[in-house]
């Protein structure tokens, strides 16, 4: 039976034998060409070509509910295989899920009927969280119930979103971005703590990885859902001691988080320092906010954009460098280039956060093309890992 099975895993096309493999290499794809295309529109190159809602409509949007979400799904339908032992997403299954995607995108940006983009926009996530739930349910592991909630809790407020469109309401699409953000933020808390002490003890060669200290994740997880909650009801958009209190206790907590997973070790090595400086982007953005609320005269853009390019893209793209990798047989060693990918990504952060507010428009096209460059750089690299079978000849 099991020779059977790994026959016809095999003869599955590359591409489409497990999620992270169309998902990755998609949702990089998106993320190399929408700031470009969004830098193109505000100088007013497009012409007439309005996408559903307008470019900055788009723009928010397609960052978090794009781009995020075919990362979030990709990583999340391949890691639960490893994490059940029940097969994952491939084949015919996979590759409707992944047009899917493809066709939600297409929708925004040909400006469809809403209908027909309500449908395509919200069935991905929603079929995302039912197949996880499935496979996390067939063995009762109940430890990753809350993923299952939060990608339910991103289908919402991503309803939100169609539903701001439908109405005309700029308000309504902004909280449901902000709250998409900071329940991606929950989602990299909660596998950030999981997986950057792991690597980093499998990295440096250390006897064991860092304990967890479960108590503080789940007040982490809570605490990012809780904002995202407040975001989506439009009661975090003014600022509040109440929020600025809250925003500190999770810089605090990440922090915390980052001095006990630290070695020096791992400044040599990319693959971690990568992770490691994404997840300290995600306590700045924390802390900005905290000051914000405050009331500190910072723009709370910025802090939202040290979350979305430091935290969330630097994390993502740490992370797809190292998985890719390791699920299609090769050694933890990327290929030329992901250096330079990590530093231009980090360096897209610091251009859009700090030399943006005194030099908008370098500030804008530094930063756009160090993030175009960095996603360019893995597409080049690992998009024919992503399209070849596994070196070691296993399934997957």
């Amino acid at each position: 039976m099991q020779v059977l099975d790994r026959r016809k895993a095999l003869a599955v096309a590359p591409l489409l034998r497990l999620a992270f493999r169309p998902m990755f290499l998609a949702g990089c794809v998106l993320a190399l060409l929408a700031i470009p295309l969004w830098l193109a529109a505000l100088q007013g190159v497009l012409g007439s070509w309005q996408p559903a809602g307008g470019w900055l409509a788009w723009h928010r949007h397609e960052l978090v509910f794009g781009f995020g979400l075919a990362i979030i799904a990709g990583f999340l339908l391949t890691a639960v295989q490893t994490w059940t032992g029940q097969p994952g997403l491939s084949g015919k299954p996979l590759a409707g899920l992944a047009l899917l995607w493809l066709a939600a995108r297409v929708a925004w940006l040909a400006d469809l009927p809403w209908p027909l983009l309500a449908l395509l926009e919200l069935g991905f996530p929603l079929l995302v969280a039912l197949v996880m739930a499935r496979t996390l349910g067939r063995v009762r592991q109940q430890r990753n119930y809350p993923l299952v909630l939060v990608l339910l809790l991103l289908t919402a407020v991503d309803g939100l979103a169609v539903c701001g469109l439908v109405r005309g309401d700029e308000g309504w699409q902004r909280q449901a971005v902000l709250a998409g953000i900071w329940l991606v933020a929950a989602i990299m808390g909660l596998i950030g703590g999981r997986v950057i002490p792991f690597f980093t003890q499998r990295g440096l060669g250390r006897a064991e990885a860092v304990a967890p200290w479960p108590w503080l994740d789940w007040l982490l997880l809570g605490g990012s859902a809780l904002v995202a909650l407040l975001y989506a009801a439009g009661l975090a958009l003014a600022p509040s001691p109440g929020l600025g209190l809250l925003f500190a206790f999770l810089a605090l907590g990440h922090l915390v988080r980052l001095w006990r997973w630290h070695d020096r070790g791992l400044w040599q090595v990319p693959l971690l320092w990568s992770l490691h400086l994404a997840y300290a982007w995600l306590a700045l953005a924390c802390l900005g906010m905290a000051l914000w609320h405050g009331g500190v005269a910072l723009n709370p853009s910025l802090a939202v954009h040290c979350l979305t390019i430091g935290a969330m893209a630097g994390l993502i793209l740490a992370m797809i460098a190292r998985v890719s990798l390791g699920h299609t047989g090769r050694p933890l060693q990327p290929p030329a280039g992901m250096t330079q990918a990590f530093i231009l990504i980090n360096l897209a952060g610091v251009c859009r956060v700090l030399l943006v507010p005194w030099l908008p428009q370098a500030g804008l096209w530094l930063a756009g093309t160090c993030w175009a460059l960095a996603f360019a750089l893995y597409a080049w690299r690992y998009g024919p890992m992503l399209l070849q079978p596994r070196v070691d000849g296993h399934p997957g």
